[in-house]
This record gives C-alpha cells, sequence and structure tokens, in this order.
C-alpha cells in the first residue's frame, strides 16, 4: 500500500477502514452468539442428564 503524500486518508482508505470495522464487528457478533447458544446448550443437556 502506498503512502498518501499529504498525510490525509483519503476517502477510499476511510471506507476499506469501515468495511473492516463492520466486517470484524460482524465476525465477533457472530462468534459470539454461537458461543452463547452453545453455552445454553450445554445448560439443557447437563439438565437433562443429571441425577433426580
Amino acid at each position: 500500500m502506498t503512502e498518501n503524500p499529504t498525510g490525509k486518508d483519503t476517502t477510499a482508505d476511510q471506507e476499506k477502514w469501515k468495511e473492516k470495522g463492520v466486517a470484524m464487528r460482524a465476525f465477533f457478533y457472530i462468534f459470539g452468539t454461537h458461543v452463547f447458544a452453545g453455552f445454553i446448550w450445554l445448560l439443557f443437556y447437563l439438565g437433562q442428564h443429571a441425577q433426580k
């Protein structure tokens, strides 16, 4: 990637940064939701197999 001689971000650079941020946020939200769902599933599984 080439440096901008003026030292200022261009609109294209800002848009790429925003796109990267949105993609990373979506990844973490999806990952976190799956972890939470797995934890809930584990609670149901353990509750079903608990000694009664």
